[in-house]
């Protein structure tokens, strides 16, 4: 039985490959990827060019979550906080 990976792309039914010279230790690397032993480069590298376009590069903050986060940093600015110290008086600890 054949087994092609859902990755590979068929040009008029003939495969097309080409050689790339990667550095030992980005081999290495990709070599983490591999979710199990015979794994192709080919495979592992479209599915890290997967992640790499479908992932959010940035996580969403809600607008409550921002708007926290600004009136923090006012306190902070005007000197309204606790030390680490001030926080475990008070705390107990």
């Amino acid at each position: 039985m054949l087994n092609v990976a859902r990755y590979n792309v068929v040009y008029g039914g003939i495969m097309k490959a080409t050689t790339i010279k990667i550095y030992e230790d980005t081999k290495s690397q990709l070599d983490t990827f591999r979710e199990y032993k015979n794994e192709s480069y080919d495979e592992v590298i479209k599915k890290v060019i997967y992640i790499a376009k479908n992932v959010k590069k940035e996580p969403e903050l809600s607008i409550d979550a921002i708007e926290a986060i600004e009136k923090a940093r006012e306190r902070i600015e005007r000197g309204q906080f606790l030390t680490e110290e001030e926080a475990r008086k008070r705390l107990g600890l």
